[in-house]
């Protein structure tokens, strides 16, 4: 498929997992810095402090996003290193640093593409009940000014949140992403107050002036019943409530889904009168990180494997058709803005050999095959407007510490080098190729 000449193909990061420097220049402390303290947290027992060197590299891996090809670059603020407390004073250095990020992708002709939140909530914040507590939201609503205001001229869009559903139930259900709670109430507590701090986000940002497109990232991924019993089947309609229709319902103006808040009980989250109407403030895009599908047993665990399908080296299943299906139940069942994939991408056991090449032939499959499902899609009428690969280098992938790889770029963590891989040089070509054909009028 010949993609639309306007369409926006990027790489994508996040602030955590590849800046480093937690502690230099004013950078406060963040949930993930604490929470990879306690042993057993991470799996190879490593932390972000140092990562990818980035806020050391950034020219470089200007240059190396630049040498890509790629139009759009995805990365993410770390909102401790501009605004340590969370409130309180400014972080001059921090505030700096991202200024000369996107001042860099301008002088590269590189649309940026900034998040506010991927997952670093301040300590400081946490320490005062983090997301659970509704002062959290006015805190990120004068987060998302401020920066607005400092970088807004450079920017080509701004995403309030990255994957709320992961922040609430893997950082607050299941405790194993920081702040590492487990109680089912406090999840759903923090996912509303989420949804909230977005939609105050973007009235706030609009009232002040700001006029580039303003949207939110959420991860999807349709579930499918083990077998046709109605135990499997009720549980992935549960399931599919709490990762996909209490976000997209509740953006999209119809509240809460009613079987999923019957089924939390208790559990619900206390909802102010408003707050519904705040949520459903409308959005310029939709971002969606797509990585797998996710099939449903009614026993344990609940989320389970299928022998039909490859896997990759996080054990998710390679199933691309599981996009188009996506992709076609949003178009059908909500009607979509322009829409990103924000994310997309597979971790596999990569190693330089001998002569320093990366053959990674799977991850250059895995993109072929993502891609052509995302063609497939568009042929449909679903209005996507860019796709992003994850990520544009190997990184710090939160609980599995640096032992999972999903670069396209390859990071020999000892020497700090860079080495695009195979998938990087087909990526390269590929846009290379999407650009003569728009030349010759074939677009």
């Amino acid at each position: 498929m010949v993609f639309p000449a306007d369409f926006v193909w990027g790489v994508a990061t996040s602030a955590t997992q590849i800046e480093g420097a937690a502690a230099l220049d004013g950078r406060g402390e963040s949930i993930w810095d604490r929470f990879c303290l306690t042993p057993g947290h991470i799996a190879d027992g490593s932390s972000p402090r140092t990562a990818c060197d980035h806020y050391h590299r950034l020219e470089e891996d200007l240059d190396l996003i630049a040498s890509l090809g790629v139009n759009a670059y995805r990365f993410s603020v770390s909102w401790p290193r501009v605004r340590p407390a969370g409130d309180g004073p400014w972080n001059e250095a921090g505030i700096a640093f991202y200024r000369r990020l996107v001042e860099g992708l301008h002088a590269r002709g590189i649309q940026a593409h900034a998040t506010l939140n991927h997952w670093d909530l301040p300590q400081a914040l946490q320490d005062q009940g983090g997301w659970e507590a509704r002062e959290t939201v006015d805190r990120f609503v004068e987060y998302a000014l401020g920066m607005a205001q400092h970088l807004g001229d450079r920017l080509s869009s701004l995403t309030t949140h990255n994957e709320p559903w992961v922040i609430a139930m893997l950082g607050h259900d299941s405790g194993i992403f920081a702040p590492g709670i487990r109680h089912r109430a406090t999840a759903m507590q923090v996912a509303h107050h989420l949804l909230l701090s977005h939609g105050l986000a973007l009235r706030a940002l609009r009232a002040q002036g700001f006029s580039k497109p303003l949207g939110i990232v959420l991860n999807l991924a349709p579930l499918m019943p083990a077998t046709p019993s109605e135990q499997d089947i009720a549980k992935t309609r549960i399931e599919d409530g709490l990762l996909l229709r209490w976000y997209m319902d509740a953006l999209f103006g119809r509240g809460y889904p009613t079987d999923v808040l019957q089924h939390l009980g208790e559990d619900a989250p206390r909802v102010q009168p408003g707050d519904m109407a705040v949520i459903e403030t409308p959005i310029d895009f939709l971002g969606i990180n797509y990585y797998s599908r996710s099939v449903v047993s009614a026993g344990e665990p609940f989320d389970v494997k299928s022998s039909e399908w490859p896997l990759t080296d996080m054990e998710w299943e390679i199933f691309p058709q599981g996009l188009t299906e996506l992709l076609l139940r949003l178009h059908r069942d909500y009607t979509l803005p322009p829409t990103y994939i924000t994310e997309n991408g597979g971790a596999f056991p990569d190693r330089l050999d001998a002569d320093g090449r990366v053959r990674d032939a799977d991850r250059t499959e895995y993109l072929k095959q993502h891609i052509a499902a995302l063609a497939m899609a568009m042929r449909q009428g679903v209005p996507m407007a860019g796709y992003m690969v994850w990520s544009l280098m190997d990184n710090f992938e939160w609980a599995s510490g640096y032992a999972k790889r999903f670069g396209i770029v390859h990071v020999d963590y000892a020497s700090q080098a860079r080495t695009l891989k195979d998938s990087a040089l087909w990526w390269r070509d590929m846009l290379a190729r999407q650009s003569a054909l728009h030349s010759q009028g074939r677009g």
